[in-house]
């Protein structure tokens, strides 16, 4: 499938160019039980890269603005060939959390669903010039029979994505990602979720979230890609039985959704080699019940927007590990990868000894080139040549990482610090407790209260919660206010929406 005489990829359109010429015939994406082989794909991004150069200059921002659908991997390619920088948009965000964003990033040109472009308007506060193409009904027409132009000159070092972050403290930032921090983002990738011939990876994420890298990680390896336009369990199901799904990217409330679906049985999974997951750790009980039921294997990644993908991982045998007696290790996100540094520093930025917790530091190739127009929070972040994550961690004896918090998740109650990770590990221990989140809510006597979101399995006093936690927990650590709700917020990534939460709670 790969041939060693091929120079390696140094764009990222280089990817389904090479499969191309390899293996033509070969699906390079499966969308809505349609195959599209890489022969076709790789002709519709020339087609589209040609009438993007004709548009404005090398270096110019094109936004995208839409569900997941091929036309948005067509552009993926497509901007990367043409020198352009693709600006995707969370189809999540309000409005005008999309018009800030489109005029941050000087957006001129925006691909976008129908009815999400609805939601721009043509008010004053719609960026002004911005053009606006239907992605249902106008797509087709502009890109055959709009003018072409060749294809310029470029370098690995050319921006070609600007990613903006979730902005859970302030307004976000654009992360600006370069062909060469993407590939060497794949590069890692690859150590740890190596691609099989005849994979074929089912990706249910958002295509505007960093996780897309593992869309390109496939077809870099000629791979073919499963799209949802976004997670069904049911969709998802019925693609593993009928097109053969070998590997797919979960969150682990996605996979408990599938185990929990009416139609699941163990035999649509028999034919999945691995399933990788972020955004939360895995519960035990999720682990043993998926290994008793499947012989799938399990991968998690740790990684952001600013990594463009992923600098550590917890292997397969990791897990298995974790399943016979080491459960432990669910809460690390593995060792970090041969391709980058890693270290926690203390506030001094001295290393910290394992056990200790710090903020993890980050130098690799794979790191982001800055923030878009952002240079003091570029200096900040990059400060000497490490990219300060923001994320506070340790390590064990063993060389596993394990996330403690995040900077702005700390809870500071009573001037102690309180990691709403560590509560929310004890909670999910207590049998009543399906999934929870706990932050923190402005006090006036405290500075900060511990409120434990729930979503339960059966009822649970409050005094008993409690109880259950001062068991396991000290006393300032454990939750002073209770609220259930039926279902968590989840973000873009799969995540725990924290801000929501607290939005939701009357609290910025």
């Amino acid at each position: 499938m790969n041939d060693a005489s091929l120079p390696p990829a140094r764009f990222l359109h280089d990817l389904p160019a090479m499969q191309a010429r390899q293996q033509p015939d070969a699906p390079a994406l499966w969308w809505q039980g349609e195959a599209t082989s890489y022969a076709t794909l790789n002709r519709q991004v020339d087609r589209l890269a040609a009438r993007l150069a004709a548009v404005g200059e090398v270096g110019d921002r094109i936004g995208v603005l839409a569900w997941n659908c091929p036309q948005f991997i067509e552009l993926i390619y497509a901007c990367a060939a043409s020198g352009r920088i693709l600006v995707p948009l969370n189809v999540r965000l309000a409005p005008a959390e999309w018009l800030y964003q489109l005029e941050a990033a000087g957006v001129g040109l925006l691909f976008a669903d129908g009815d999400l472009a609805q939601g721009l308007g043509s008010g004053p506060d719609c960026p002004p010039g911005l053009t606006v193409v239907d992605l249902q009904s106008g797509y087709d027409h502009w890109v055959r029979e709009g003018p072409v132009a060749s294809l310029p000159e470029l370098r690995p070092e050319d921006p070609a994505w600007l990613l903006f972050t979730s902005g859970s403290t302030g307004r976000p930032k654009g992360a600006v990602l370069s062909h060469r921090s993407l590939l060497a983002g794949l590069e890692s990738a690859a150590l740890a979720r190596p691609v099989a011939p005849g994979d074929r990876y089912l990706y249910p994420f958002p295509l505007f979230h960093v996780a897309a890298h593992n869309v390109l990680l496939q077809h870099q390896y000629g791979a073919a890609v499963v799209l949802l336009r976004s997670f069904n369990a049911e969709e998802t199901l019925r693609a593993c039985r009928e097109l053969g799904v070998t590997t797919m990217s979960l969150a682990p409330t996605m996979l408990a959704m599938l185990l929990d679906h009416p139609s699941f049985s163990p035999a649509d999974l028999a034919g999945v080699r691995t399933i990788g997951y972020g955004a939360s750790a895995m519960p035990e009980t999720l682990l043993h019940r998926l290994l008793a039921e499947t012989g799938v294997g399990l991968c998690q990644s740790y990684g952001m927007t600013e990594l463009a993908g992923s600098a550590a991982f917890l292997t397969v045998e990791d897990h298995r590990l974790a399943a016979e007696g080491r459960p432990e290790l669910l809460q690390s996100v593995g060792k970090p990868l041969a391709t980058v540094a890693l270290k926690v520093v203390d506030e001094a930025g001295n290393v910290c000894r394992p056990g200790s917790a710090g903020e993890i530091l980050v130098r690799a190739p794979q790191c982001m080139q800055g923030y878009w127009q952002q240079p003091e929070a570029t200096a900040a972040a990059l400060a000497d040549g490490w990219l300060h994550t923001g994320d506070i961690g340790r390590f064990d004896e063993q060389g596993y990482l394990y996330i403690v918090d995040r900077k702005k998740d700390m809870i500071i109650s009573g001037g102690e610090n309180v990691a709403s990770r560590e509560v929310e590990e004890v909670l999910r221990r207590h049998p009543a407790v399906r999934d929870c989140a706990v932050i923190g809510l402005p006090d006036t006597h405290w500075g900060e209260l511990v409120c434990a979101v729930l979503v339960l399995e059966a009822e649970a006093s409050d005094a008993e919660l409690a109880a259950h936690c001062r068991s396991l927990l000290a006393g300032y650590k454990t939750p002073r206010t209770w609220r259930r709700v039926s279902a968590l917020p989840l973000n873009a990534a799969g995540k725990v929406d924290k801000p929501a939460l607290r939005r939701a709670s009357g609290c910025k």
